[in-house]
């Protein structure tokens, strides 16, 4: 038997619960808890490394180096450049303190489109006034794929230490079992 789908319209207020629960999680796991603090590191002779990128003047990107071409990856000078490291990305920002209002922004949008598309999934997937548990693993499955699983290619493609990946992923398992309780809780009956 297929279910008749939960509109979205009825889902509003776990989209938007769900959002604004994983955005002070976020803030708590991020501002409170020490766990994270030993992600990034202090460049050695950082003025000197800064002094040398300003005169560089780069431009805001994302770079690689060595910077060679797909073509000449297997060349004795690509080989030797690689050898001699080092090898690395290079985020480049615009200058200025962090834009923290634009980027919590831009999280909370991204926690309200996971948690539509969540709504979506498990409105099209579960009809309702099905049990807390089911409604429960639909959205936590979804939302996990969006907040824990998404981060693992940044150990596979971007140089990411998975000890950090793997951080991320637990923060993704939190916001997930937060965004399936707010589901559960909230699903219509």
């Amino acid at each position: 038997m297929i279910p008749i789908p939960v509109s979205l319209t009825a889902l509003w207020l776990p989209i938007v619960l769900s959002a604004v629960i994983i955005f002070v999680a976020s803030s708590i796991i991020h501002m409170v808890l020490p766990y994270h603090r030993s992600d990034y590191h202090q460049i050695p002779d950082e003025d000197k490394v800064l002094a040398g990128l300003r005169s560089a003047n780069l431009k805001p990107d994302f770079y690689v180096f060595p910077y060679i071409l797909p073509k000449d990856m297997k060349s004795p000078a690509a080989i030797e450049r690689y050898k001699q490291g080092p090898v690395g990305f290079l985020k480049i920002m615009p200058g200025g303190p962090p834009a923290m209002p634009k980027f919590l922004v831009q999280w909370f949008v991204y926690c309200l489109l996971v948690s539509f598309f969540v709504a979506y999934l498990t409105g099209r997937t579960v009809a309702s006034g099905t049990p807390y548990l089911a409604v429960f693993r639909v959205a936590g499955t979804a939302a996990f794929l969006s907040y824990g699983v998404g981060n693992l290619p940044n150990a596979i493609w971007r140089g990411y230490t998975w000890s950090v990946v793997i951080k991320e992923v637990i923060d993704g398992l939190i916001y997930a079992l937060l965004t399936a309780g707010t589901f559960g809780w909230l699903w219509p009956r």
